[in-house]
């Protein structure tokens, strides 16, 4: 199971996370994303391994529409999911899933050596923020352009403020409206 494969990688490279999930061994974890649904089994060992139709200990729902906002805050991951089961293993749960990181320049220091991994992840580092920086200013000029060279855009304040002035015209309208209703009627008298 590809899932099972790369927690177990990332607790290889974190001795205490296994030491947590030993105290756990035997008890499966359900993540239920639905339609996708894992299931996984502490070992003896500290690593998790595929889990049949086991009883599970503590079962995990969350939404698939979810997902970007974990992935994104890590650190409220648990506020976007519904926990039942075991609270201290579900705890557990949430503590590795907070403090575990892939470190790359652990996997890349064995292909190419320890100086060169932590090159090559600061260049792609530098390369990815690079990218996000030029992505934010692309979308910056263009609503610039939009706004200001080619309005095809409106500031919100100008659009809350055109709302005033609608809302304020169209009650003068009705109190015009009224007033003339009045004066008819009296002229009616």
């Amino acid at each position: 199971m590809p899932v099972a494969a790369t927690i177990n990688h990332l607790l290889a490279q974190e001795p205490w996370a296994r030491s947590e999930l030993k105290l756990h061994a035997g008890k499966v974890a359900v993540i239920d994303a639905s339609p996708a649904v894992l299931r996984l089994r502490v070992a003896a060992d500290g690593m998790v391994e595929a889990a049949g139709s086991d009883a599970a200990a503590v079962t995990i729902r969350m939404k698939l529409s979810d997902l970007p906002l974990i992935a994104q805050n890590r650190e409220r991951a648990f506020s976007y999911v519904q926990i039942e089961g075991d609270a201290e293993f579900a705890n557990a749960i949430s503590r590795l899933s907070q403090a575990l990181r892939w470190e790359a320049e652990y996997d890349l220091e064995k292909l190419v050596g320890p100086i060169a991994a932590v090159r090559l992840v600061r260049g792609a580092r530098a390369m990815v923020q690079g990218a996000r920086n030029g992505q934010r200013k692309v979308a910056e000029n263009v609503a610039e352009y939009f706004l200001d060279e080619n309005p095809l855009l409106i500031r919100p304040v100008a659009a809350e403020s055109f709302a005033a002035d609608v809302t304020r015209f169209r009650d003068d309208v009705e109190r015009a409206s009224k007033r003339l209703e009045k004066l008819e009627q009296k002229l009616a008298k």
